[in-house]
């Protein structure tokens, strides 16, 4: 007898697909036996499809109201699902709902056969939401996700020991991103102590490695020159990763890379931090204001990860 067919939507954005491994897990778990398809955004395509989780992987071309070709793709790759767990809980994908047919669905969408009713649902961290929203569609076995085949040896040659950093986030939120001469010193400091300061970020970053570089020349700039499917496995090989509250950092954290991530006002890690593959909690550290952060501070919070390096 075939199996049925189900529908996983999740479209981002970076920190948020990687906080949804652990659902993604434990929806395979339940449908072992069933065809899964994933319904994403074009930046995560490479690595859903490498990923154990997914049979199908659909890309979303989010067309806009009156894009009617656009609205009519979208409608058949929605087609023919027996179930739909709606993981991305936005006004975009509620709406999916309707030009699905009305299948079975989990999510928020009005009308749905499996809501996360709870009103407080916007008060939890990502993971916990995510987890009682599966509950509540009747998943009982949660296992933590298999990342083999997401991790994988960077296409560049690192020295060992080696600290990621990650100095940038939103441009739209310049007030996220601790001051990248703090990352200079901070960078000097475990150049000094033996560990390779590599900064990562996307091309529109690589003023902020160059600052780095400015006071430690021997933090090597890999900005620009990654894509998400290869962050995986830079983290896996990291001794540490500090970083602003933003995507790569959940990328770290993910793959049980040891975090320290800074949050300004502009975020509470109560509901957005990023965490490890079973849960765990990263080392935090909060400012109002992030120029206001020591350097010594964040030495502080990586030392015990590092060992004597960092003493």
């Amino acid at each position: 007898m075939p199996g049925k067919r189900i529908l996983v939507i999740r479209l981002g954005a970076l920190g948020d697909f990687f906080l949804s491994f652990g659902p993604f897990a434990a929806i395979r778990a339940r449908h072992a036996a069933d065809e899964i398809t994933l319904l994403t955004t074009g930046p995560f395509a490479a690595l859903a499809r490498r990923a154990p989780w997914f049979d199908r992987v659909e890309v979303d071309a989010r067309p806009g109201l009156f894009d009617v070709p656009g609205l009519l793709r979208l409608r058949r790759q929605l087609a023919g699902f027996d179930f739909v767990y709606d993981l991305q809980t936005s006004g975009r994908s509620s709406r999916y709902f309707i030009l699905a047919g009305r299948p079975g669905w989990s999510g928020i969408a009005a009308g749905c056969s499996h809501p996360h009713a709870n009103p407080k649902r916007d008060a939890m961290h990502t993971l916990e939401r995510q987890r009682e929203q599966l509950e509540m569609a009747g998943l009982t076995e949660f296992p933590p996700p298999d990342l083999t085949g997401l991790v994988h040896r960077p296409r560049v040659e690192l020295p060992n020991p080696y600290v990621l950093l990650v100095p940038g986030a939103s441009a739209a939120r310049p007030r996220k991103r601790w001051p990248a001469g703090h990352y200079g010193a901070l960078a000097k400091l475990l150049a000094g102590g033996g560990m390779a300061p590599v900064v990562v970020g996307s091309a529109s970053e690589a003023d902020l490695a160059a600052a780095i570089r400015t006071t430690c020349p021997a933090a090597i700039d890999l900005t620009g020159q990654t894509a998400i499917a290869d962050l995986p496995g830079l983290a896996a090989g990291a001794a540490l990763a500090v970083g602003n509250d933003t995507g790569p950092m959940h990328v770290a954290a993910a793959v049980g890379c040891r975090c320290v991530v800074l949050f300004s006002a502009d975020s509470d890690p109560a509901l957005t931090a990023p965490r490890g593959p079973g849960g765990e909690w990263p080392a935090v550290l909060r400012a109002d204001d992030l120029s206001d952060l020591p350097v010594g501070d964040v030495v502080a919070a990586a030392a015990p990860f590092l060992g004597a390096t960092s003493a």
